[in-house]
């Protein structure tokens, strides 16, 4: 689990989506929904006595500076720094930080080891789906929701290029082994490749992908040499360690009935070698890192080199290929309970690790003997050299690795850990961090060398020396600080004579390349105070430790409210409007920031005394403010803090105290008041609503009033109201009916409403009672339906109805959710919406609706974007002529509409082959 709650059959679990291992082989990180990073020891998993006797610790550290879930974590080549990709927009680059180590602030976790925010890189507009280091660590690449690509230097960390030239979400990028391309996977149905020489476009590849079922999560490529297999599909793609192909994810053959993973040849960029076998979408695939040989005895040559690649899919089940071969060597089916969402080889390139979305890892070990012919790093670092690219210059003052030639350290001797050593016989110099209580508590770190590729660490005698080679690789020089550089207090509560015993691969200077460029240095003893303590920031309020109150209601003090009171209509704009309920005044209120453990409460009195608000982290408040009138409501979420005050004031602020805007003067209390993202919502006591773009700092539409609503009946009154991220509000009534505002129409719309479950077939309204986890997987139009009050769980068999009464229910119902989900901005329910709606139109057979249907999305033959205005050629995001090919597979199976269908596909092939 993403948790560490093996242990806990019954436990929640989170879902992870990315697992890279570093490349010691010393520990893995993961990401997944619950928004952290997490770094583990590969101790324990690989060596049950290890995990019995919980040393080192399974669980290292766990990060939580994202605010939404983690989409991927990478480590660098050079296993100094950690990327992180998230739907915060967000892409994080972590460094390890020996201080930052104990016990994790308002939690009962502890950091063996610690890791910080080194730089924080944002740019994209949409949610960082991957990202991948170039060789080297030269470049970091990032790809995006926003179909952008950007390329980020690896020193510096600083943009470099931005491409965007894809026309749909961005899901995969991989580097080519030699450094002389880089390669990005798109919704678009294609695979770019580009020169790293200039970033210009070397080759576009659509074939294997133009019959794709549509979005996969991830798309991520992998490359590989002399592919004999057929067929397949995947999602994460690869680069082969040889770099003669790339395979390829989510691509089909036979017209879209056979998933396969597509191989696409260096240089001539065709895909004629594809992997098949998995019965449902690939979502992944990653290359072992070691070259083979085929025959052993002869030397290394193309004729003689294979690979290793292995494949996840949405089928459950993981194979592994190797590419001399035409059958898969293993099929591992139903090793989890969902889909794989990532694949992570060890340097050694003896294990295998796999994520799922059911919130589990799998780890796969082979032998030597299983994976036959298996040749070392330097042989696969000669034979690239073939291909004559030269990479760029580094800049100057920059490097991932050491100046320094790595000398014979005191070793100690090495215990038994029950894992195979590394098939090539070397030894590689990594540094165990044993932490040990000493008189003064303080953990001494003991620099030793142990063979990397057992995973595995040593407590031993010094003073005892090891047989295995020194590599000479300059990399695996370590950068961990001297003792003296690392203070350290160990708690009690960890216990006497704890070994944490960890290795890891760095570098070997105590600074990083973008400390060193700032121009700061390691925390010394010139920079403490004559106590040696490190001072802390000092923040507003922060010497106050958070209290625990009992909420109660309280009375309204200073000015009486007159606006609404006692049910007296309100006039506004010459319109006689309704009078909304205002929450009940009481002493505390709080509001829990999404994907942290901080908090935003407010504080009123019954006497003269201030309004306080508060933003408290743990047990400790990082700052607090004083209002002139109580808080009615608190909102936060991870972007901002937003309250609402009883004399009709908003006030918004950063996560750090400042005032986002100026104080908002509405006029009367908010009966409602929602955030999502950078929208916040208002409604008022007199029916007027709100909704801002904060991080813009403007409205999303003029102020309206809610009055449409309401004023059909009396007894109408507002249940819920909650805000889209694009402002669209969703104001739930209680005569069953969902509303939104259009701003293109400048008029209400209903979203849905209680009619449609008298006879839709598709109504979602009566899975009100999925569990917690469906629940929290469900659209936003699925929560809309099923918080409509009143719905009817069956109806009367009784009851006499039209001959098409089903039918046009469903129909009108679908057309309804259609304009729905592209005013809330919902794709994926979108496109679930569009296919359902072809679907039964197809069983109907109803040529008309389904002619209208293609020319909507088919648009003008001959559009041209900037230029004619009356169509657009994307809708929420998603290609129209995208969605037209997945509506037209469903038209071709029809009894009805198969002609029509094939005569449009051929249309779009065509108009395609056009342009």
């Amino acid at each position: 689990m993403h948790g560490d709650n093996a242990k806990e059959v019954n436990a929640k679990r989170m879902s992870i989506f990315s697992v890279h291992v570093h490349p010691d082989g010393s520990r893995i990180a993961t990401g997944g929904l619950d928004a952290k990073i997490r770094i583990w020891s590969t101790k324990p998993i690989l060596n049950h006595a290890s995990e019995l006797s919980n040393k080192p610790p399974k669980s290292l550290c766990t990060l939580t500076m994202h605010t939404g879930p983690v989409l991927v974590v990478r480590w660098a080549h050079s296993g100094r720094w950690l990327a992180s990709g998230s739907d915060d927009e967000i892409v994080m680059v972590w460094d390890l930080d020996p201080n930052a180590r104990g016990k994790v602030w308002g939690s009962d976790e502890v950091n063996v080891e610690g890791w910080k925010p080194l730089k924080r890189l944002p740019g994209h507009e949409s949610d960082v789906t991957d990202v991948a280091w170039a060789p080297g660590d030269r470049y970091l690449a990032s790809v995006g929701l926003d179909s952008k690509v950007m390329i980020w230097c690896g020193y510096t960390l600083e943009r470099l290029v931005k491409l965007d030239q894809h026309q749909g979400f961005v899901k995969g990028v991989c580097w080519d082994p030699v450094g002389e391309f880089l390669a990005t996977q798109s919704d678009d149905r294609s695979v770019k490749i580009w020169r790293t020489t200039d970033w210009s476009l070397e080759a576009e590849v659509t074939k294997p992908f133009e019959d794709s079922p549509g979005s996969t999560f991830f798309r991520r490529l992998r490359f590989v040499k002399n592919f004999v297999a057929r067929g397949s599909r995947s999602s994460f793609f690869s680069w082969s360690p040889d770099g003669a192909h790339i395979t390829a994810s989510n691509a089909t053959n036979n017209n879209g009935f056979v998933f396969i993973a597509a191989v696409i040849t260096r240089n001539s960029w065709t895909s004629e070698i594809s992997l098949v076998g998995h019965e449902n979408t690939i979502e992944v695939a990653a290359y072992n890192p070691h070259i083979f040989l085929r025959n052993i005895n002869d030397k290394v040559s193309t004729s003689n080199i294979c690979s290793v690649v292995a494949l996840g899919a949405d089928d459950r089940s993981v194979s592994v290929w190797q590419t001399k071969s035409a059958r898969p060597l293993i099929v591992a089916k139903e090793v989890f309970d969902r889909q794989i969402m990532d694949l992570s080889w060890s340097w050694d390139g003896l294990t295998l690790y796999a994520a799922s979305s059911d919130g589990t890892i799998a780890v796969f070990n082979f032998d030597s003997e299983e994976l036959e012919g298996i040749a070392s790093h330097s042989v696969q670092e000669q034979y690239l050299t073939k291909f004559g690219f030269s990479p760029e210059p580094i800049p100057e003052g920059y490097s991932h690795v050491s100046t320094k030639e790595p000398s014979q350290p005191t070793l100690a001797q090495s215990q038994s850990s029950g894992l195979s050593n590394q098939p090539n016989g070397g030894g590689e110099q990594i540094n165990m961090l044993v932490a040990k209580r000493s008189n003064k508590k303080r953990a001494n770190l003991t620099t030793q060398v142990g063979a990397v590729p057992s995973a595995s660490s040593s407590n031993g005698v010094a003073g005892s020396t090891s047989t295995a080679p020194i590599s000479k690789r300059i990399h695996a020089v370590s950068s961990f600080p001297p003792p003296s550089e690392q203070p350290f207090d160990v708690p009690d509560s960890w216990g006497h004579g704890m070994d944490i015993d960890v290795p890891i691969d760095s570098l070997d200077t105590p600074m990083s390349p973008m400390h060193a460029r700032a121009g700061k240095r390691k925390a010394s003893a010139l920079d403490l105070p004559d106590d040696g303590k490190q001072v802390k920031a000092r923040t507003l309020g922060g010497d106050r430790v958070r209290d625990h109150v009992a909420v109660k209601e309280i009375a309204h003090r200073g000015t009486a409210r007159t606006a609404g009171m006692d049910g007296v209509a309100v006039v506004w704009g010459g319109q006689a409007g309704p009078s909304l309920p205002v929450p009940g005044l009481l002493n505390s209120l709080t509001a829990e920031i999404e994907g942290s453990d901080d908090v935003f409460e407010g504080r009123n009195t019954e006497d003269d005394s201030p309004t306080e608000v508060m933003f408290i982290s743990g047990k400790q408040t990082q700052w607090l403010d004083y209002l002139p009138s109580p808080a009615l409501n608190l909102k936060a979420t991870p972007l901002f803090c937003a309250v609402a005050m009883l004399d009709g004031s908003v006030t918004v602020y950063s996560h750090t105290g400042r005032r986002f805007m100026p104080t908002l003067s509405l006029g009367s209390p908010a009966a409602f008041m929602e955030a999502n993202k950078h929208a916040l919502l208002v409604i008022t006591e007199t029916g007027q609503l709100y909704s801002w773009n904060i991080k813009k700092q403007s409205s999303f539409f003029a102020p309206l009033s809610v009055s449409p609503l309401l004023l059909s009946s009396p007894n109408h009154t507002i249940v819920s109201a909650s805000v889209r991220p694009n402002g669209a509000p969703v104001v739930n009534c209680s005569n069953g009916v969902v509303y939104s505002y259009d701003s293109a129409l400048l008029t209400w719309v209903k979203l849905s409403e209680r009619w449609w479950s008298e006879g839709s077939d598709v109504w979602q309204g009566r899975q009100r009672n999925a569990t917690t986890s469906q629940a929290a997987n469900r659209g936003i139009m699925s929560c809309v339906e099923g918080s409509i009050n009143g719905t009817p769980d069956e109806i009367s068999p009784d009851k006499i109805r039209p001959t098409w009464w089903n039918t046009a229910l469903t129909l009108g119902h679908l057309e309804t959710r259609l304009n729905a989900t592209r005013l809330l901005d919902s794709p994926q329910e979108y496109k679930q919406a569009l296919l359902l709606y072809a679907k039964k139109i197809a069983d109907e057979g109803f040529r008309a609706k389904a002619e209208e249907l293609i020319k909507e999305l088919f648009g003008p033959v001959y559009h041209r974007p900037g230029r004619d205005d009356s169509w657009t050629s994307t809708v929420v995001g998603l290609s129209k002529r995208d969605l037209l090919k997945d509506v037209l597979s469903t038209f071709a199976r029809s009894k009805t509409l198969t002609k029509l269908a094939m005569d449009w596909q051929d249309t779009l092939k065509r108009s395609t082959s056009d342009e």
